[in-house]
């Protein structure tokens, strides 16, 4: 079976990259699942019902995240009345919404999505290296097809991630950082590993957001509002092969293209 998975969607002009560009992979392709990380689909900050009804139009079956998702406050009733939205499953108990799915294809193939977010150069919430433990144990009850969005700082402990669940999940997939990695793999259990996805959305930009604006910020280091660029519009993806009986990877393929 092959999944798509989409790197960090940006603002207006990464939900218009995503929509030019899934449908057409997914007929390309013949893709049974797609998955895109939306934290940041509403103006580069939050995710909102409307940017998520655009993003499940395009395709995505699964819209995760990470700590960005708490950026709009209408979306606390979004990840409680949608579960094909997740937020990182070790923000403590009590948190709404849900960390993990398990999502049924159209041709009846299980698949397990869990989102989870890393404590080095981020908030220190709950290990995710224990609460992936817990949640695989219980998704392998159903499927041992996993997709794991690992939504991290630090490039050390993506890696160390992709090594602990190598030959437990099907693929562990960076998000965050909004620059594509060149590392793309298979690790020796079975397990495609990506440090980082990458941003689908305007690459003239410091990681998405007005270069001017930026500047403002880090230079000046004064308060700024920050807005989406809008050049150089990119699509930002990995295209995976996985089997459905061990829920092994047998590729991963970094997409990256230019919005005409």
């Amino acid at each position: 079976m092959k999944v798509l998975f989409v790197g960090d969607v940006f603002g207006r002009p990464g939900r218009g990259a995503a929509s030019k560009f899934i449908p057409k992979l997914a007929q390309e392709h013949n893709i049974d699942m797609c998955i895109c990380n939306g934290e940041n689909a509403a103006g580069g900050f939050g995710l909102t019902e409307n940017c998520a009804s655009k993003l499940f139009s395009y395709g995505i079956d699964v819209i995760t995240s990470g700590n960005h998702i708490w950026d709009r406050k209408e979306t606390e009733s979004l990840l409680i009345n949608t579960p094909q939205v997740l937020r990182p499953a070790n923000y403590p108990p009590g948190v709404s919404g849900n960390g993990d799915i398990i999502f049924e294809t159209t041709n009846g193939v299980k698949i397990g999505v869990i989102n989870l977010q890393g404590r080095v150069f981020m908030p220190p919430i709950d290990c995710p290296f224990r609460t992936a433990d817990r949640i695989i144990e219980r998704l392998n009850e159903e499927t041992h097809v996993i997709i794991v969005d690992f939504h991290a700082e630090a490039t050390s402990e993506k890696m160390a991630l992709g090594w602990y669940l190598d030959g437990r999940v099907s693929a562990v997939l960076g998000t965050h950082t909004h620059v594509m990695t060149a590392d793309e793999k298979i690790l020796p259990g079975g397990t495609a590993y990506i440090t980082d996805v990458g941003m689908t959305g305007p690459h003239k930009s410091i990681i998405g957001v007005q270069i001017d604006q930026s500047f403002r910020r880090i230079i000046k280091q004064l308060p700024t509002r920050f807005s989406p660029a809008e050049e150089d519009i990119m699509f930002s993806a990995v295209l995976m092969e996985i089997d459905t009986s061990s829920g092994k990877a047998m590729s991963i393929e970094r997409i990256f293209e230019k919005k005409p």
